[in-house]
């Protein structure tokens, strides 16, 4: 799809669709951009005008984002969304303390609940740590027939921390697979969709955490791929380097409403100019549907 006209039809959800999006929108914020020591510059006009832009081409219904700012950069984000004809009556947006790195979520559908996860913490040695961005977790009602929940995350990023990144981006996801559990434990056939920056590519430990592991799996990836059959979703500069680190997943009970031709990673020039990462966008039946055994994936198997 191109991010400079309206999305390809075969990609546009149908009557009874609806789209979701996730994308890490990169330093959409205020930071210390010329050196002087003071975070005080926004993100260049260039950068978020492409951003919109992408946005506006895909015209998800459910808008996932991350590295957001803080409240007056997340009200300009809000306009110039409007301005690109994008106006989302239903917002969620979760900051901590005054961080410029924070999630959010925009719906046309009404959010019915709010459930965020801004208490949890983990040990590492003697230290106890607290999940820096939290989880933002909603239920979206599409219809009277029909409702989904989306937890929103935004893991432990790949910057030296003495605690050990690693270690710490994959207890964060462990905390993330355990509210997955309560969930599923509640409501075994619950209609849930996992999605953002992971930060850790599908084979790590984070991911297996997360997920949960062979016949324990709890989470599914759909691997959104473009038009080239590339996965990936985060670029280095620096080292030329290519990763696939943003997700979007679902339950058990939400894998049967996913209209697989339509989910896709967005290509565009304009991805390296708004974004280290790129968006991810699925599409879903807005129905309760059951799949026959020989309809699922060898992932599902």
């Amino acid at each position: 799809p191109s991010a400079q006209s309206p999305i390809a039809s075969r990609f546009q959800p149908d009557s009874g669709e609806f789209s979701l999006m996730t994308y890490n929108l990169y330093r959409y914020a205020f930071d210390d951009r010329d050196g002087d020591g003071q975070k005080n510059d926004p993100k260049p006009v260039e950068e978020r005008e492409a951003a919109a832009a992408l946005i506006a081409a895909v015209r998800p219904d459910v808008l996932a984002v991350q590295e957001i700012g803080g409240p007056v950069v997340f009200e300009e984000f809000l306009f110039r969304l409007k301005t690109a004809g994008l106006a989302y009556p239903y917002i969620e947006f979760l900051q901590r303390g005054d961080s410029e790195i924070n999630l959010a979520l925009l719906s046309r559908f009404p959010i019915v609940s709010r459930q965020h996860h801004t208490n949890d913490t983990y040990t590492i040695g003697p230290a106890e740590v607290p999940v820096a961005r939290g989880f933002l977790d909603v239920t979206l009602e599409v219809s009277p027939e029909y409702r989904f929940r989306v937890l929103v995350a935004h893991l432990k990023s790949k910057v030296f921390h003495p605690l050990g990144q690693t270690e710490m981006r994959r207890n964060e996801a462990r905390l993330l697979n355990k509210h997955v559990r309560k969930m599923l434990k509640e409501q075994p056939e619950i209609n849930l969709v996992v999605v953002g920056d992971m930060n850790d590519t599908y084979n790590s430990a984070a991911l297996r955490e997360l997920m949960g592991e062979k016949k324990d799996k709890v989470l599914f990836d759909l691997r959104p791929v473009d038009r080239e059959c590339d996965a990936w979703t985060h670029y280095t500069p620096d080292n030329d380097e290519y990763a696939r680190i943003d997700y979007i997943l679902v339950s058990d009970g939400m894998w049967p409403e996913v209209v697989t031709g339509k989910t896709y990673a967005v290509r565009s020039p304009l991805t390296y100019q708004a974004s280290d990462h790129r968006p991810l966008v699925a599409v879903f039946k807005a129905k309760e549907t059951i799949l026959q055994p020989l309809e699922k994936t060898d992932e599902k198997k």
